[in-house]
């Protein structure tokens, strides 16, 4: 008999270790959620809210809490408590040894530790591990801490197992909203450490007086924008740019207090919003000699509500520009080019494809990038770029209209565009064997999945595929606009249309189909690897394939 409690009590310890696992990566992987959505509450509530049955709450949770109430009320006098232990340990190892919730691929935009995450995971890990730590020992020990009770405790029991199981599967469950609790916890220690950094950040720059702060915001280009423009400027100055993405008051804090030094000249910083006055927030650290609107378009519009929202935030880092100052605005966009009449004292540079005082025209593409002509004022000079895309001769002539202001020639420009690399995942021009492959995986908006269609229809040296799942996170009008990408796919005369996700893809589908596209040539797959597949066996040298977007790590379907 001994060997069969020995064989129990390995049970047990079994599903507490398969147990703490799938907390760890079930703890860490909210972590990245609530990262992933700039530790706003509100945002991250609304994902818990838009995945409460998949994610929250899953299947696992409420399947093993029925099999402890059948067992307990309904087959006590049946079911011995040995017995119990070993139905209970096999489900919940049965149940949550697998952990699958990035989809067996590897996170998009993995999980950082930075400081603010250390101190926010500290109280986290303390709250996930109270109720695991005490239903154990209570379990094992058979006394409640801090009570005159006790379990009957001689040996295993099955109300030993019932109370461990419900209490590890509890916590497991509860694990999301410890998050709200951390992050509560965690607060003031942020508010004060926001405060210092931005004190010290402002203390930096009124010790540089000599120091030309550009400024760059818009719905989507902002990044390309501002390393097209660090990379003109520093043909002539020392330049001090803020990496990737950092478009927050703290990621730009962090530049100006770590990265900025006395020898730069120009400091270039992308400033993003979320929501009406974050523009003004980020103005507050570092009010721009140089602002730069790229365009108004519908990136955000779940929490700004409205495009007149967005434009009237865009607007602000005009409002916010520096007496005397100037501005480089997007002729071809009506919302952004009517911010020139909101200042009379700026002298403003409009950039376009079809009209302004920086334009650019007569686009070519080929398997090397592409090139096209810029004109300012009777100058013209002809660029060639590695990068692609009709957007981003928008976004090089945005950088044009900045560089012409400090007092760069057209020909020194067009040298360092040649020098340019792609973004990362932004229309990103690679080879693969014979084929060329254009990245634009970065998450897509309606301007730049347009875009991007439209550059690969360009394209004459092979067969031309696409392989997309489509746009998220446009609120009201992701339907609308994903049946429009579809209308654009349908005309754009492509060989192979690979669709990822039936459910996301049907708007896409259906403007597919409003075409007179060849329907024979769309499929529909459930996952990248899929469709890759697909692909292989369809493709031929020479071929083009777009990659258009990659949901992030907390989509969904």
């Amino acid at each position: 008999m001994n060997w069969y409690l020995h064989f129990l009590d390995l049970l047990i310890l079994a599903f507490v270790i398969v147990l703490t696992r799938h907390t760890f990566l079930r703890g860490r992987y909210f972590l990245h959620i609530f990262q992933q959505h700039g530790y706003k509450f509100n945002e991250y509530w609304h994902w818990l809210f838009e995945n409460w049955n998949r994610r929250v709450v899953t299947p696992e949770h409420i399947l093993y809490n029925i099999v402890i109430v059948v067992l307990l009320f309904f087959m006590s006098n049946t079911v011995t408590g040995s017995t119990a232990i070993v139905i209970l340990s096999l489900f919940g190892i049965f149940w949550f040894t697998p952990f699958k919730y990035y989809g067996n691929k590897e996170p998009k935009k993995p999980l950082v530790f930075t400081a603010r995450m250390v101190r926010l995971t500290i109280p986290f890990v303390l709250l996930s591990s109270l109720l695991p730590i005490a239903v154990t020992y209570i379990s094992y020990s058979g006394f409640i801490p801090f009570t005159g009770y006790g379990l009957k405790n001689q040996g295993l029991y099955a109300a030993d197992m019932y109370l461990l199981g419900f209490g590890w599967i509890l916590a497991n469950a509860l694990i999301p909203f410890f998050i709200f609790i951390a992050g509560t916890l965690t607060k003031p220690i942020e508010a004060y450490i926001h405060r210092h950094f931005i004190k010290l950040a402002r203390k930096k720059l009124k010790q540089m007086p000599d120091l030309t702060v550009i400024a760059i915001t818009g719905s989507y280009g902002k990044t390309s924008t501002k390393f097209m423009i660090r990379d003109l400027l520093s043909e002539r100055f020392a330049v001090c740019s803020t990496p990737g993405s950092y478009n927050t008051p703290m990621g730009i804090c962090k530049v100006i207090n770590n990265d900025l030094e006395a020898h730069h000249q120009v400091l270039i910083l992308e400033m993003g919003a979320r929501y009406e006055g974050n523009i003004d927030e980020l103005c507050d650290i570092a009010e721009p000699d140089i602002s730069v609107v790229t365009n108004v378009g519908v990136a955000h519009l779940e929490t700004f509500g409205s495009q007149d929202a967005i434009a009237r935030t865009k607007s602000t880092i005009v409002s916010r520009t520096k007496p005397n100052g100037k501005t480089v605005l997007n002729a071809d966009d009506k919302r952004v080019s009517v911010m020139a009449e909101l200042r009379d004292d700026l002298k403003v540079i409009k950039a376009g494809l079809t009209q302004g005082d920086v334009r650019g025209d007569n686009i070519q593409y080929g398997s090397d990038g592409m090139q096209f002509t810029v004109t300012v004022d009777e100058d013209s000079e002809t660029f060639k770029m590695k990068l692609l895309g009709a957007h981003n001769v928008q976004n090089m002539l945005l950088a044009v209209g900045v560089s012409h202001l400090l007092g760069l020639r057209l020909t020194t420009m067009a040298i360092a565009a040649t020098r340019m690399e792609p973004v990362e995942h932004r229309l990103e021009l690679k080879k693969q064997a014979d084929l060329t492959i254009i990245d634009d995986a970065f998450n897509s908006n309606p301007v730049g999945a347009r875009n991007a269609v439209e550059t690969l229809s360009e394209f004459n040296t092979g067969r031309r595929i696409i392989i997309t799942p489509g746009m998220i996170e446009l609120g009201d009008l992701q339907d609308e606009k994903n049946y429009q990408f579809g209308i654009q796919i349908g005309k754009a005369d492509l060989d192979l249309v690979i669709l990822v996700g039936a459910q996301q893809t049907q708007p896409i589908k259906k403007g597919i189909a409003s075409t007179d596209f060849d329907m024979q040539k769309v499929v529909t797959v459930g996952s990248l690897y899929e469709a890759n597949n697909k692909m292989q066996r369809f493709a031929q040298n020479g071929d083009v394939v777009l990659y258009e977007n990659d949901l992030p790590d907390s989509f969904n379907e």
